[in-house]
């Protein structure tokens, strides 16, 4: 796992909507939420922030970590300011709030058109264990036989994240749209939730067993993987948090192509172009996209615009 789970929950919004994805007689996903418990004592996080100006225009520039804990303060201090000051709030991607048109959307991707089943393409050891892994969580292997790979492996992901308390309503996209809605702000997206389930329905069928098998084999370093990174996030530590990743990135060149790399190239020719038009923007996307070679940062730079880090 640990050549694709760092990748993935420091990049992709549609991580937690994992959990929209139920299946007639399906129940494990519910019962994997988090049971409500008193509020914990709030830790003071300092998540890093940049900053892009010209003479009217600003565009801030926040990573995010897409399901976290209650308690951790960090939509505070310049983070709130900024948000704040902002005309507009910019995620990568606007989450959908209806869960039949998620469903609506995903299903059809997720659902392997040619009609070749899961177990079909995993060797006897890949099944037994991925059958285990299901049970484990309280899925029923044989109702995701008709997915694609990918699929089963992003809904691996995240229900034992929800199990140790991790939440996408407290997840820092979440939060922020919240925020910008309550104050009348407008909310957009770099992509759609249907461009970002593209990216793993269009991964070679070699890659998507790849991810699924490596979801198994590690399911129990979800938790601790995550923990470890969130820290990172907290302390404003984006030089560690690529660090962390490098493991992925060396490993799986194809996937950091598709996830991180090409998508940051696209958002910097966006946020150059609007550039060009004044105001301010909140711009909130995955903070491995702004973590290491090849940030939005370094394509921002390379389109000759200047970046700053916020210090607070």
């Amino acid at each position: 796992m640990k050549t694709w789970f760092k990748t993935l929950v420091a990049t992709c919004a549609v991580i937690p909507f994992a959990q929209c994805a139920m299946l007639p007689g399906t129940n494990a996903v519910r019962a994997a939420e988090p049971a409500t418990a008193a509020a914990p004592a709030t830790t003071d996080a300092d998540p890093a922030l940049w900053v892009v100006k010209d003479d009217d225009t600003t565009i801030y520039l926040f990573g995010t970590v897409h399901v976290l804990k209650p308690g951790l303060g960090w939509f505070d201090e310049a983070v709130k300011t900024a948000l704040e000051t902002s005309d507009q709030l910019m995620l990568e991607m606007v989450m959908p709030e209806d869960q039949a048109e998620v469903a609506k959307t995903m299903m059809p991707l997720a659902l392997d058109q040619s009609g070749k089943t899961l177990s079909s393409r995993l060797n006897p050891d890949q099944l037994a264990a991925y059958q285990a892994a299901m049970a484990s969580v309280g899925l029923p292997a044989a109702q995701f036989d008709k997915f694609e790979p990918w699929f089963p492996a992003i809904t691996l992901s995240v229900l034992p994240l929800t199990k140790l308390g991790y939440d996408p309503e407290q997840g820092a996209e979440k939060q922020l749209t919240g925020f910008a809605k309550a104050a009348g702000k407008p909310v957009s997206g770099l992509e759609t939730f249907a461009e970002q389930l593209g990216f793993f329905d269009t991964l070679p069928e070699t890659q998507q067993v790849a991810f699924l098998d490596a979801v198994v084999k590690d399911l129990d370093q979800l938790g601790p993987q995550l923990d470890k990174m969130v820290v990172l996030w907290a302390k404003g530590d984006p030089d560690g948090l690529a660090t962390a990743m490098n493991e992925s990135l060396a490993a799986t060149p194809e996937l950091a192509k598709t996830l991180l790399w090409d998508r940051n190239a696209r958002w910097a020719d966006k946020l150059k172009a609007r550039m060009d038009q004044p105001g301010t923007v909140f711009v909130a996307v995955g903070a491995g996209h702004l973590a290491g070679e090849h940030s939005v940062q370094d394509y921002l730079k390379e389109r000759g615009l200047t970046v700053k880090r916020v210090e607070y």
